[in-house]
């Protein structure tokens, strides 16, 4: 089973890919499908990892919004029919950096 440390470099990594190819801008994203699906994809491991840390982790963390990132995956995971592109682009946008500035804040605290 994975731990703790491996889960928060899953998202970290994650995050990576995502910023690969975010890069290219909103109006890419928004004509690629290939982009859009690279992008949602990673958002989902992004969530499965969040998911998979221990609760000891998430009440000393408290202020990431844990819950939330989770309730995301399950959206893009089961119910792919709502996906709804501007909430992944702002996600991306907005989200993300604070996440992996806190992702690598506790990484360094351990």
């Amino acid at each position: 089973m994975r731990d703790d440390g491996e889960r928060l470099q899953d998202i970290l990594e994650a995050i990576a890919q995502v910023e690969k190819y975010s890069v290219r801008g909103r109006q890419v994203f928004d004509q690629d499908e290939l982009v859009q699906v690279w992008i949602v994809h990673h958002l989902q491991i992004i969530g499965e990892a969040a998911n998979s840390l221990s609760s000891e982790l998430i009440t000393r963390y408290s202020r990431i919004p844990w819950a939330q990132i989770v309730a995301f995956r399950n959206l893009l995971v089961h119910e792919y029919f709502r996906v709804d592109l501007d909430a992944v682009w702002t996600i991306v946008q907005r989200n993300l950096p604070d996440l992996k500035n806190q992702i690598k804040a506790i990484i360094a605290e351990r």
